[in-house]
């Protein structure tokens, strides 16, 4: 028995969705720890595409329990259009099969406002947020001024918890030139929108700790990448929380020791959305056949992803700050029918060649790929559920990612159809 940390390992947008949807099969618990509605996981289930921003991909299957740890940022407003959303795609959602950590913080539509009206201001020097209040709700967490799930049940608690964030609040948008926050009617929203949510309410972590004592399988999703983690990415162009393993014990409540196996998704070539340093993209053909064929769209945002070839360096570092010790590659498919198929091995800054990426944003910018290139493929690699289907360059292509990533490849997606999928190893068995 084993329990898995699903993480992204470049800049998002690698397939976790599908990846975390499959191995749920054999998890009981799928956890969300980190991250808001900005998830953006995209699962194709018998021809049915349903999009997830919040819920955790397990939602889906029956007989498994889904949890939001108090890692994540709340939108009780988007859980509840989302929960509607699924219900009539079929899906069967109670709070049976749905727990949502009593302390999680929540968004509110001021996170929102605040979030737009920065990035506004702040014109060519936006970030690329998705605008949905998610770093606004996380400072306000750390500046213990966050109104959390619990405090919606009892209303004089609300009342304080109310006063003390508007008093911040009404003066940040009094600087930007918006206008005050009305209390009263924000709180009679939050208790309006309490109905609906907090029957999903519970002590997480104690209900995972008793749940893993008991042998349950946990399998813990995150959202995001790792190079948009607050402190190893690609800063400030990055996410305001932890996006690698070790948040999936504080966004939980599950203690590191607990954890046996750490997944890392990799894209087979590599993508962004958003604004931010991108050594190995490309705006040629191959960007376009890249963008074209691999659907590049975010889920989320519906912002045309920037696409460039596999980047090595940067995965073998995401790698090693998560201590992924399997990695699952996803849309190796994409790239049939390439004639040349380009990897980026390391970095040329000036005279001096860099295996890593370095934080000074100065030099992020500088950086330049240095490729190896290898023979493509004619044959379609799509639905390939075993080693024998892939041409023998796919590969090729496959084992040169390990050797240069330090890391073998335990997972394989050739569709995003949820059995498109060739397992080598499986993380739950330990």
């Amino acid at each position: 028995m084993a329990n898995v940390v699903v993480v992204g390992t470049q800049w998002g947008d690698e397939g976790k969705g599908k990846i975390v949807d499959w191995l749920s099969a054999r998890a009981e618990i799928i956890i969300r720890f980190q991250g808001g509605h900005n998830a953006g996981h995209t699962l194709v289930i018998d021809g049915t595409t349903y999009k997830l921003s919040l819920l955790p991909s397990g939602i889906l299957r029956e007989n498994k329990l889904s949890v939001i740890g108090n890692g994540v940022v709340l939108d009780p407003w988007a859980l509840v259009a989302e929960l509607k959303k699924l219900r009539l795609q079929g899906a069967h959602i109670s709070n049976k099969n749905l727990v949502i950590a009593d302390n999680a913080p929540l968004i509110l539509p001021l996170h929102q406002d605040l979030d737009q009206l920065r990035e506004l201001a702040l014109g060519s020097a936006k970030i690329g947020t998705t605008g949905r209040g998610i770093g606004p709700a996380y400072e306000d967490k750390v500046g213990r001024r966050a109104i959390r799930l619990s405090d919606l049940a009892d209303e004089q608690t609300l009342d304080d918890r109310l006063e003390r964030l508007l008093t911040h609040h009404n003066a940040l948008r009094h600087g930007l030139g918006a206008s005050k926050i009305n209390k009263i009617e924000l709180k009679v929203k939050l208790i309006e929108v309490s109905k609906e949510v907090l029957p999903f309410a519970g002590p997480v972590w104690k209900i995972l700790n008793e749940k893993n004592k008991l042998g349950s399988r946990l399998l813990f999703e995150g959202a995001q990448g790792s190079l948009l983690d607050v402190d190893f990415g690609t800063y400030p162009f990055v996410t305001s929380s932890s996006t690698i393993s070790g948040m999936a014990s504080v966004g939980s409540g599950v203690a590191p020791s607990a954890i046996n196996f750490v997944l890392g998704i990799v894209k087979a070539y590599t993508t962004r959305v958003g604004e931010g340093p991108f050594p190995s993209e490309l705006h040629d053909e191959i960007s376009d056949h890249l963008a074209n064929v691999g659907h590049e769209k975010g889920t989320v945002t519906g912002r045309d992803r920037r696409c460039g070839w596999f980047d090595a360096v940067l995965v073998r570092q995401t790698c090693t700050i998560s201590g992924v010790n399997g990695i699952a590659l996803t849309k190796l498919d994409v790239l049939d029918g390439l004639k040349d198929i380009k990897i980026c091995k390391g970095y040329k800054l000036g005279k001096h060649q860099l295996d890593y990426l370095p934080p000074a944003a100065a030099l992020q910018k500088k950086v330049e790929p240095i490729y190896e290139t290898l023979e493509g493929w004619n044959k379609s690699t799509v639905g390939a559920r075993s080693w024998v289907d892939l041409p023998s360059n796919a590969v090729k292509y496959v084992r040169r990612i390990e050797e240069l990533v330090g890391c073998t490849v335990a997972l394989v997606s050739t569709s995003p159809e949820r059995d498109d999928t060739i397992l080598v190893k499986d993380p739950f068995e330990n």
